[in-house]
């Protein structure tokens, strides 16, 4: 059975700029691991589960595509629909995305070529496809809310696979398998950015599988908190986590396997921002980099044992 826990955590030593953070914990016991989700049909935990909830399309009746023509006319308006894809889709280019839509992969359903533009809309839930060789981003969040990315494949494109940005808010991006992007997944897109970003760019990152991608995993700017909980990191090339330009991370119950940086303050350019890692799983990798201040968790989440993370996410994980 689990428990609900509430912790307290002193970030910046004892100092006058400590920072007290509380969160409400579900402790999974120590019998057995929560299963992973069915695949489609996603319910939101963490920010998405804010601001009134995530739920897409809702119960709306399915719509399947099989061409681009198909799927960009399903996708339009503000009408509620639940769009099915069947098959490989090839296309190009960034595919828009109207508020209030379930996009959902068949079994092995692919978009190779093109992207995802979530742009100024809300309540959209994206599950079960395949991404590769887009030529802008997989998914581009951008000045929108309540969006969830589930149980999603990505494999390599031109640019990130996730990107949130322009104020975007309440986001959860969980369950998905991302294999070998570079920069793989942003959180504010500039330093020069935070007139419209301060108070936004919440998002919760859980239960992804970090597969050998280099960096960005996430980078953050100005998002805080920005919750990065239960995922499973293997091979990260450059660095997992960075906490940048005013942002504030927690970092927790994730699993690090053959990762010399997991997380870190500061990036290239970007100042350090805040960072608190705890009861993370550490193997053949570092220990991290953590410090300043960083915002309450103001969500209930079940959090799973860092050492079965890796079993738990790599059996569940991604597209089904």
């Amino acid at each position: 059975m689990a428990g609900t826990r509430r912790m307290a955590v002193l970030i910046g030593g004892l100092g006058a700029g400590a920072v007290l953070v509380a969160s409400t914990v579900l402790v999974p016991g120590p019998a057995s691991a929560e299963p992973a989700p069915a695949a489609v049909t996603a319910t939101a935990v963490g920010w998405a589960a804010q601001n009134g909830g995530t739920t897409g399309g809702g119960g709306a009746s399915k719509v399947t595509v099989r061409t681009v023509s198909e799927l960009t006319a399903a996708l339009d308006g503000s009408t509620a629909k639940v769009v099915e894809v069947s098959g490989n889709i090839s296309c190009s280019g960034m595919i828009r995305v109207g508020s209030n839509k379930t996009l959902r992969g068949a079994s092995g359903a692919r978009l190779s070529g093109c992207g995802l533009n979530v742009r100024q809309v809300k309540n959209v839930i994206v599950e079960n496809l395949a991404f590769n060789g887009w030529d802008d981003d997989a998914i581009n969040i951008e000045t929108s809310t309540n969006v969830l990315i589930d149980h999603n494949t990505f494999g390599t494109g031109y640019d990130g696979s996730v990107d949130t940005k322009r104020g975007s808010d309440f986001v959860t991006i969980s369950w998905n398998h991302f294999d070998g992007q570079d920069k793989n997944s942003l959180v504010g897109h500039s330093d020069d950015n935070g007139s419209q970003d301060r108070g936004h760019l919440r998002v919760s990152y859980h239960h992804n599988w970090f597969d050998g991608t280099n960096q960005r995993n996430p980078r953050v700017r100005f998002g805080n908190p920005v919750h990065v909980f239960n995922n499973l990191y293997t091979n990260v090339g450059s660095y997992g986590v960075a906490s940048t330009q005013e942002a504030g991370v927690l970092v927790e119950g994730n699993y690090f396997e053959n990762t010399g940086d997991p997380f870190h303050r500061g990036e290239g350019s970007s100042s350090a921002g805040g960072l608190l890692a705890r009861n993370n799983h550490f193997v053949n990798s570092g220990g991290g980099q953590q410090g300043g201040s960083v915002a309450s968790v103001p969500y209930s989440y079940r959090l799973d044992s860092a050492s079965q993370v890796k079993s738990i996410v790599s059996a569940g994980a991604g597209q089904s």
